[in-house]
């Protein structure tokens, strides 16, 4: 039983820890039937419609097809990993950075994977997940945390996007520095056998296709999170410290609870609407938990491949860090 369990809690870490902060946080604040609105369940709900949508593609054989289309017309290694990470960066712009990683990963593992190319998994999924959060700067529609302070700001659309422009061409030439790292190997493509789409139990597989513990962390993250506004300390900190240092604290704030929870607690507290948004968008890059984008790459990772999960944080951790601290100096300097 004992190893049961042990072997869950090492499969299933982040849902584990998600929910014992969740559980220690009840008991500040008394569990009552307002629990229910902390979580977003539009949020929730999203999540499993695409990632029942993606296991439909998957049992379709949809992805198998796609990639044998890319793989043909990519000559390199490292031309492959470029439009790997940069379809993530375009596609967010539209249709969030959330559901393009949701897509987008599996699609690169399962590509890397058909080359024998398995090395090359871990930094492409970090730079995917970086560029997924750095295209959803592009449009305030683009990340739920912009679409919160594009409502409750009334920046104008245009101003919304100059004011992050300069963060977002940093980033996108850093995304290219590190793609040089990337080997530019040959492509050298395995006999292909003949795609077979088993109908059998076709809904049943797609439903326990579902990473059903990732929507519990979600649920998890989102009491945590809604305990820790109705905690006095917490709220009387805030109004403290915030005035002033709007970016500073949505950088922090980012990397404790996300940065969506982040833009909803600062946006209360400040109406420095303009440093907020700054904030927020920087501090998605950083922690695991910075931003509920790079969970959902890291469950993603893990599911197909759980012995890669320490490496992953690894060069995940590191080049968040590295290009937050770039970032926060051209905030600086500007």
């Amino acid at each position: 039983m004992a190893n049961v369990v042990f072997d869950f809690c090492k499969k299933e870490t982040i849902f584990v820890i998600s929910l014992i902060l969740a559980v220690i946080s009840c008991f500040f604040v008394k569990p009552t039937i307002n629990y229910l609105d902390y979580i977003n369940w539009d949020t929730i709900i999203l999540l499993f419609a695409i990632m029942l949508i993606v296991e439909v593609l998957k049992n379709l054989a949809i992805f198998e097809i796609l990639v044998r289309k890319l793989l043909v017309k990519i000559s390199n290694t490292r031309g492959l990993v470029l439009i790997l990470v940069f379809i993530c960066f375009f596609s967010s712009i539209f249709i969030t950075n959330d559901v393009s990683l949701i897509i987008f990963v599996p699609f690169a593992i399962l590509a890397l994977k058909k080359l024998d190319r398995t090395d090359l998994i871990i930094p492409t999924v970090s730079l995917q997940t970086i560029a997924a959060n750095v295209g959803c700067m592009v449009l305030p529609i683009g990340a739920p945390h912009n679409i919160v302070m594009y409502t409750v700001s009334h920046i104008p659309f245009i101003s919304f996007f100059m004011l992050l422009l300069p963060y977002i061409l940093v980033s996108v030439v850093f995304l290219m520095v590190m793609l040089l790292f990337i080997p530019k190997d040959k492509i050298t493509l395995p006999k292909f056998k003949n795609i077979e789409v088993e109908h059998d139990s076709f809904f049943k597989r797609v439903f326990l296709g579902v990473d059903y513990y990732l929507l519990l962390t979600f649920i998890a993250l989102f009491v945590l999170i809604g305990n820790l506004e109705n905690i006095s300390y917490f709220n009387e900190l805030f109004k403290t410290w915030i005035s002033g240092n709007e970016v500073l604290w949505g950088i922090v704030a980012s990397q404790v609870i996300s940065n969506v929870p982040a833009a909803m607690l600062l946006s209360g507290f400040s109406t420095n609407y303009n440093a907020i948004i700054i904030g927020i968008n920087i501090g998605g890059l950083g922690t695991l938990i910075a931003s509920m984008a790079n969970l959902i790459s890291f469950k993603i990772l893990v599911k197909e491949f759980n012995s890669f999960k320490v490496r992953y944080l690894g060069v995940f951790t590191l080049l968040n860090v590295v290009l937050l601290v770039i970032l926060v100096v051209v905030y600086v300097l500007i």
